[in-house]
């Protein structure tokens, strides 16, 4: 931990995923930190280089600007984050430590640090590549949610399958028919290792594939997340044997990879570059194997891309605030 004297602010333009990385990084720090929600740039500006965006300073929700004063350590995550840190670096005279997480779509020596998943091609000296998407999954919340949601769990025989499901994204539809192989596998798995089921949708699941899933694990031993309670997501990671994940977030399947159990993935229709090439490097390493329909055991170092990261910029922070103060006190 850094010490509590620093101030920290998490900038992300509000979408889970992006936020689930910021407020992760921060948090493995041990910080205490401010998140603050910036909107989305309207029409043109979100396809024009962040150089070009109006006032950047501006894009604080609700109509509000980032003012003084400001904060020594900076987490932005999102290409739409980058505009207002590099504007804020600017305005505290360069005192601001700026970190991204992402491509920044910009030259990466403008910050301090960028912390960049491998699948983004990106290198420099200030760069740090990860193996996938840094989160907020800890052992210790694994450890809470698993004593939360056993209770809820408890009745469905053993092995648990816990199952990610996700929907349609930029590069992948999550088709009616994807869905129905979906649910024709899950049901296999199931069956033929005398198993239960632990599902938990996501934001982007539609309804149409949530009543096909349903569907087609009638007289399946399943739990099913209604989306009404408690979302049993970090309980699934703590408490299944086996993870099913689709292949539409990176996040989900980064986030699996830190519990070190036999990860299988639903590869979906379509995929960008970026997806396969993650996907790719994992299953080349033997982290996560293709889900077909069929349950089987193995094993890997679990993952913790997030704690290494949180080192990597503790370090470079430390030795910037080291020679500030050595300039500060220089006579």
């Amino acid at each position: 931990m850094m010490g509590n004297n620093a101030s920290v602010w998490v900038v992300t333009e509000g979408l889970k995923g992006l936020q689930n990385q910021a407020i992760g990084l921060a948090q493995a720090l041990g910080f205490p930190y401010v998140y603050k929600e910036i909107m989305k740039p309207k029409s043109i500006w979100r396809v024009l280089p962040a150089s070009y965006w109006p006032d950047p300073l501006l894009l604080l929700v609700d109509d509000q600007k980032f003012t003084p004063p400001w904060p020594d350590l900076l987490i932005s995550c999102g290409r739409c984050s980058t505009a207002t840190s590099l504007a804020i670096k600017k305005a505290s005279a360069g005192k601001t430590f700026t970190v991204h997480i992402q491509h920044p779509q910009v030259d990466p020596g403008k910050f301090d640090i960028v912390i960049a998943p491998l699948h983004d091609r990106l290198s420099g000296s200030n760069v740090l590549v990860t193996q996938g998407a840094i989160h907020h999954v800890t052992n210790e919340k694994l450890v809470s949610a698993a004593s939360h949601f056993r209770p809820l769990l408890s009745s469905l025989p053993r092995p648990l399958i816990g199952v990610l499901m996700g929907g349609n994204n930029k590069y992948q539809e999550f088709t009616a028919v994807a869905a129905q192989d979906f649910a024709d596998k899950l049901s296999a798995a199931a069956w033929s290792t005398h198993g239960g089921l632990a599902i938990t949708p996501s934001r982007r699941t539609n309804s149409k594939n949530k009543e096909i899933l349903r569907q087609g694990l009638k007289g399946v031993p399943a739990y099913i997340w209604d989306g009404q309670t408690e979302n049993p997501y970090l309980g699934l990671l703590a408490l299944a044997d086996v993870i099913v994940v689709t292949s539409d977030s990176i996040s989900m399947i980064s986030e699996a990879c830190f519990t070190g159990k036999p990860i299988y993935v639903y590869e979906l229709p379509g995929g960008g570059r970026r997806h396969k090439k993650f996907l790719d490097d994992l299953m080349k390493k033997g982290i996560v194997r293709p889900f077909l329909g069929k349950i089987e055991a193995w094993k890997y170092p679990p993952r913790d891309e997030t704690r290494r990261a949180a080192d990597f910029v503790r370090e470079r922070f430390l030795e910037r605030k080291s020679m500030d103060q050595k300039l500060c006190c220089t006579p």
